[in-house]
C-alpha cells in the first residue's frame, strides 16, 4: 500500500505510483463565452464610435446638412414664390370700350359736358347720359371733377377713366350698374392730352401706349415701259 492511500481504503482504491494527481475545477464554458461576447461588444461599439469622430472632424457632416437646405430651396411654400401666391392676383383692368360714361357739368359754363363727352367718345368710352350735374354736386365741386361708381368700380373703371384727366376725386356709391359718372367741377378745362392719357393708361395696364402708324402715300401705278413700235418701211 502506498503512503498516498488513505486509511481504510484498499483494494480497488488504492493509489499507487509516486506522483500525486493533480485536482483542479471544471472549466467553466459559460463564463467564457459570455466573456467573449462583451469583448466583441465592446470593440465593435469602440470601432463605431471612432468612424464617428473622424467623419466629424473631417467635415463629413456638410453632406448631411445639404438635404434640409435643397428642400427649402425646392420648398414650393417657401420664398418669394409664396408670398406672390398666397395673394389674390388683381382683376384685369376693363377697356375704354367696356366703360359707359355719363358726363355732368357742375359748371355754370355752357356745353362743357357736351364737348368732353365728344372727345371720350373719339378715345373709345361709350357716352351715355350728358348734361348739368345734380343739386348735390352742381357747383359744388371746386376741383377738376369727381368721378363715381359703384365700389367695385374703383379699382377697374374709375382708374381707367382717370388716366383722361389729372386732379380728380373717385368716391364709390350703392349703385348696381356699371356706369360711371363725371362730374365735371370749377377747375377743369380740358382732357389731358391723348398721348398722356394713354401713357397713364399704360402705367396702370403694364403694357405699352398705342401708337399710330403713319399714313402712307398709296403706290404710284407704274409707268408704261413698252418698246417703241417699230416704223413702217418707205415706200419706194
Amino acid at each position: 500500500m502506498s503512503m498516498l492511500t488513505p486509511p481504510g481504503m484498499g483494494g480497488k482504491y488504492r493509489i499507487t505510483g509516486n506522483r500525486f494527481p493533480h485536482m483542479r475545477r471544471p472549466r467553466n464554458r459559460r463564463r467564457v463565452v459570455l466573456a467573449m461576447a462583451a469583448t466583441a461588444v465592446v470593440v465593435g461599439l469602440g470601432g463605431w464610435g471612432t468612424l464617428q469622430l473622424v467623419d466629424v472632424f473631417s467635415g463629413g457632416g456638410d453632406s448631411t446638412q445639404a438635404a434640409p437646405q435643397g428642400k427649402k430651396s425646392g420648398d414650393c411654400k417657401s420664398g418669394p414664390g409664396a408670398r406672390a401666391a398666397g395673394r389674390a392676383e388683381p382683376k384685369p383692368l376693363p377697356k375704354p370700350g367696356d366703360i359707359t360714361v355719363n358726363v355732368y357739368n357742375a359748371t355754370p359754363r355752357g356745353g362743357l359736358a357736351k364737348i368732353t363727352a365728344d372727345e371720350l367718345e373719339r378715345r373709345g368710352f361709350k357716352i351715355g347720359q350728358v348734361g348739368n350735374a345734380q343739386a348735390e354736386y352742381d357747383k359744388k365741386v371746386s376741383g377738376t371733377g369727381v368721378l363715381v361708381g359703384s365700389q367695385a368700380s374703383l379699382e377697374g373703371a374709375l382708374k381707367v377713366l382717370g388716366t383722361q384727366l389729372a386732379g380728380t376725386e373717385a368716391r364709390g356709391d350703392d349703385r348696381e350698374g356699371t356706369d360711371v359718372d363725371l362730374v365735371l367741377g370749377a377747375a377743369y378745362q380740358t382732357l389731358a392730352s391723348k398721348e398722356e392719357a394713354d401713357k397713364a393708361l399704360a402705367g396702370l395696364t403694364g403694357g405699352q401706349p398705342e401708337q399710330q402708324q403713319p399714313s402712307q402715300a398709296p403706290p404710284s401705278p407704274p409707268t408704261s415701259s413698252a418698246a417703241p413700235k417699230p416704223s413702217a418701211p418707205a415706200k419706194c
